[in-house]
């Protein structure tokens, strides 16, 4: 059986560009390193991260722009399952020449994360 062991929130934004996969990965990256899992070592007396799983909700304005694997990638641990669906922020902002060409829109993006770890008892 699989005990819910924390969970984390983050938020990112792209400025320049309104790029749904920057803006989501900011967002896990930002909750990934408020993450300590001491406690499967210090707690649960774990050597590895066997038997962990990791569960995201992203949300974006545009959920089809974001490249899924990209986000996966940036979770370092477990077993990992992603969903990605419409939510966020998207504001006018200010285009800016030398940070590339695009849409002056800012978005923003939110991601919970969830570990769950497998009970071994």
């Amino acid at each position: 059986m699989k005990r819910r062991f924390i969970i984390e929130l983050g938020s990112g934004c792209d400025l320049h560009g309104a790029d749904m996969t920057k803006a989501a990965a900011r967002a896990v990256r930002d909750a990934v390193s408020h993450a300590c899992l001491c406690g499967l070592v210090d707690i649960l007396g774990r050597s590895s991260f066997e038997g962990v799983h990791v569960h995201a909700e992203v949300r974006v304005p545009e959920p089809d722009q974001v490249d899924v694997e990209a986000l996966k990638a940036l979770v370092p641990i477990g077993e990992k399952e992603f969903v990605v669906e419409r939510g966020g922020m998207r504001v006018p902002g200010l285009e800016v020449a030398c940070f590339g060409k695009g849409s002056s829109d800012i978005v923003m993006a939110c991601a919970a994360l969830t570990v769950y770890v497998e009970d071994k008892s």
